[in-house]
């Protein structure tokens, strides 16, 4: 399996860990795209997208609805994408990735766990360097699928030749450029994919080495950044820990 795929399988178990965070860190993406494309999900592409990852994630159906119909509310408010990067104890790369309606607010809170762990909160993009980012896509595996095939039909999307597959769930998953996020969907709709799920993530290009002293601590302060509802997600260029 690929570096992306047992990065993204360690973190993952760090930052989605807790069920009721999941969810609402689900709800503000619907959020965001009932209000870009609006509450029908046929039309909408993204939130269709959104709602194949939210039952991947074993989201009631009735949160769901409850989340589409929050959206459409006029005193709903206007969610910005913000991320936050620095240096965490040890020299370990953290990046945060938020969605908030008030930035001074989040700024100030995800400062203050970087300043406790005695951090230091970087500019904007002072760690790209560090990290990739890409878009993923997780959909069901249809008979007879020749892998080869669709990641050539994939090409001009720069799809990676690399890809996962989960035997227990039927999905496959692929990993892509961002900027061609709506293509590589269409084309898996268009194809007959089903519950087709993107997200976009962070993976670091050069792992660091902890010792599990160290390990605890930065996992301590993932956890507090974690507490915020503001924060999406949280990235770090620590190695995932061996089973």
């Amino acid at each position: 399996m690929g570096r992306a795929f047992e990065y993204r399988k360690a973190a993952k178990l760090k930052r989605w860990g807790h069920m009721a965070k999941t969810f609402t860190r689900l709800g503000k993406q619907i959020a965001i795209a009932v209000k870009a494309g609006g509450p029908e999900p046929e039309n909408n592409p993204t939130l269709r997208s959104i709602i194949a990852v939210c039952k991947r994630e074993n989201m009631p159906k009735d949160n769901i609805e409850r989340a589409i119909k929050n959206a459409q509310g006029k005193d709903q408010s206007d969610y910005k994408s913000m991320t936050y990067e620095g240096y965490g104890p040890f020299g370990v790369a953290v990046f945060v990735d938020t969605l908030t309606d008030n930035t001074t607010r989040t700024v100030a809170d995800v400062r203050s766990v970087f300043n406790k762990f005695s951090g230091n909160l970087g500019t904007t993009g002072s760690l790209a360097f560090l990290f990739d980012h890409k878009c993923v896509f997780t959909f069901k595996k249809k008979d007879g699928l020749d892998m080869e095939e669709l990641i050539l039909d994939l090409i001009d999307y720069n799809i990676e030749d690399e890809y996962d597959e989960d035997p227990e769930e039927g999905t496959i998953t692929i990993y892509g450029d961002p900027k061609s996020y709506s293509l590589i969907q269409k084309h898996l709709e268009e194809s007959g994919f089903e519950d087709v799920g993107g997200e976009f993530t962070y993976v670091p290009n050069d792992l660091k080495d902890v010792t599990p002293e160290q390990r605890e601590t930065i996992d301590k302060m993932v956890e507090r950044l974690e507490e915020f509802d503001d924060v999406q997600n949280v990235y770090t260029n620590m190695k995932p820990e061996e089973e």
